[in-house]
């Protein structure tokens, strides 16, 4: 036992493996940092990204319309559908329409001038494979785009003026992490927007000159 004291002496004294130790307990922690800052980062540009492509279809939506100054545009599916394929290039590697929704409304008065200040749906239009994700604030053809107080998330909403519209977008998107599902804040995410129709619009019906595939919902 007396013999074993030097050994165990110079053990105690010798440090040589204490920043290695001291390392080898902090990577864990290090990396689970450092991806979770990652996936995060990730998230909030994705989320920024889709984000844009609401307003940017929104603002595009508003501004359509064939006709001149002294009467009101018409719009037809063919625009529709090029603002949506627009919006598909914009995505690039997103895969929007493989992951997720958009949803175009046209929020109008129901009446001019509209004394009982409600709004309709006049209509809609929507192209993704994610088809089992309807409107949340709204769907043309059925009772709940009808009658409407203004359209959009509660204390959030948007109206139309009299003898106008507003283009109101949805573009829901489901999420693919860079590392893991759990490290980011949610696997889906749901943006909207909205714009005034600038010009005077003919609201009475969506034409189809071209004679299109319509983008219905």
């Amino acid at each position: 036992m007396t013999a074993a004291l030097p050994l165990l002496a110079r053990l105690r004294a010798d440090t040589r493996g204490v920043a290695l130790l001291e390392f080898a307990f902090v990577l864990p922690v290090f990396l689970v940092l450092s991806l979770t800052g990652a996936e995060l980062t990730n998230y909030i540009i994705t989320r920024m990204r889709v984000s844009q492509m609401a307003l940017h279809l929104a603002d595009n939506a508003a501004r359509i319309g064939s006709g001149s100054l002294l009467q009101a545009k018409t719009i037809s599916e063919a625009d529709i559908n090029d603002l949506l394929t627009g919006t598909g290039m914009q995505a690039g590697e997103l895969n929007l329409y493989t992951q997720g929704r958009v949803i175009i409304s046209s929020l109008e008065p129901v009446a001019s001038p509209n004394t009982t200040a409600r709004y309709k749906i006049g209509w809609q239009r929507c192209r993704g494979s994610e088809t089992s994700h309807k409107s949340s604030y709204g769907i043309a053809g059925q009772s709940s785009g009808t009658n409407m107080t203004g359209m959009g998330p509660t204390g959030r909403k948007v109206t139309a003026p009299d003898n106008g519209a507003t283009m109101f977008v949805e573009v829901y998107y489901k999420y693919t992490p860079l590392v893991k599902t759990s490290l980011s804040p949610s696997t889906t995410m749901t943006e909207t927007a909205s714009m005034m129709v600038r010009d005077r619009r003919d609201l009475s019906a969506v034409y189809n000159t071209e004679k299109v595939t319509a983008s219905t919902c």
